[in-house]
């Protein structure tokens, strides 16, 4: 039971989350969630085509097919969208589980049921970068370069979606005091418990966390702390996200399962580690030496094995024909 507490200040949020258009209603949190998936996918189509998958050649460059140009190709785009879908689904689902593992111990046939409970965000991430990466992989892609520019789109999209949830009530936090806290009085649904008492607008303050770790990765993307771009900076974008919502976790209403952790904070905290491990251990990070070794060596060349710091480098893809 959620303890009550008498608010010295309190934002109060009073509109109707619905819009009905005609016949049809639809969550104003359904089309902020929307909006943020079409605006990581517009950011990331920009950003792609000025990536050059060569990088000896600027991105306007004629390719290797005639009429394609030296930078990442949208059809890859359009694949490696699609393909996010069903691992993040799975993994979403998943991570359902484990965040009620009580009730799905009892009743494991429910878990294929979609329309029964809900999704986990951090896993649902997991999952749809592995089977988007495996297409990739299929498709000849470079998978590195993708990763590179992925990163900010992928933390764009987080926090977008993130700040959408304010829209529906949904993500509010434990009972406070604070200033800040938001209620929702208006006429709903909402999607918290309680949502008239005054809480931690958590959403809120996991959207601002993440705003926070995309302008860490693009300061070090601009430095050129990654100009190997094999994925670094995205792992890197990853962990960070994952490290900021186990903190924004604290102020959930989440049942505590190892010590102070609850469930939620135990998966972020496996993907940070397992991000920021994989980041070290590609060389996603460039060093001053290696960065020069690889300018003197010309090992950013595609096809080129690895820089004498140890970074690897991607090689082209395989010419294909345009699907």
């Amino acid at each position: 039971m959620l303890p009550l507490v008498a608010p010295s200040a309190v934002i109060e949020l009073t509109f109707d989350p619905i819009v009905t258009v005609g016949d049809l209603n639809v969550r104003l949190e359904t089309l902020g969630v929307a909006l943020a998936i079409f605006v990581g996918l517009v950011v990331a189509a920009l950003i792609a085509r000025r990536s050059p998958v060569d990088t000896t050649r600027p991105p306007d460059a004629p390719g290797e097919q005639p009429g394609d140009s030296n930078h990442l190709r949208a059809d890859d785009l359009l694949y490696i969208a699609v393909a996010a879908v069903p691992g993040a689904v799975i993994g979403a689902r998943i991570g359902y589980a484990l965040v009620h593992r009580d009730f799905y111990q009892s009743n494991v046939g429910e878990l294929l049921d979609i329309g029964q409970g809900g999704l986990q965000l951090s896993l649902g991430v997991v999952g749809g970068i592995l089977t988007a990466s495996i297409v990739a992989r299929l498709l000849g892609a470079p998978l590195g370069r993708w990763m590179h520019a992925l990163a900010i789109p992928l933390l764009l999209a987080l926090a977008l979606g993130k700040g959408a949830m304010v829209l529906g009530g949904s993500g509010q936090g434990q009972l406070t005091d604070v200033a800040w806290a938001t209620a929702y009085l208006g006429p709903g649904p909402w999607g918290s418990l309680a949502p008239q008492m005054p809480a931690n607008p958590s959403q809120a303050y996991e959207a601002l966390a993440t705003v926070a770790v995309m302008l860490v990765v693009i300061g070090l993307v601009a430095s050129g702390v990654f100009r190997g771009r094999n994925g670094g900076a995205f792992l890197l974008a990853l962990g960070l996200w994952a490290i900021a919502r186990a903190l924004v976790a604290f102020t959930w209403r989440d049942p505590q399962v190892i010590g102070p952790l609850n469930m939620d904070q135990v998966i972020s905290i496996v993907i940070a580690s397992v991000s920021l491990a994989l980041m070290m251990v590609i060389g996603g990070v460039s060093t001053a030496r290696g960065r020069s070794a690889a300018a003197n060596s010309g090992a950013d060349t595609p096809g080129a094995a690895s820089d004498a710091g140890g970074e690897p480098s991607w090689p082209d893809p395989e010419s294909r024909p345009r699907i």
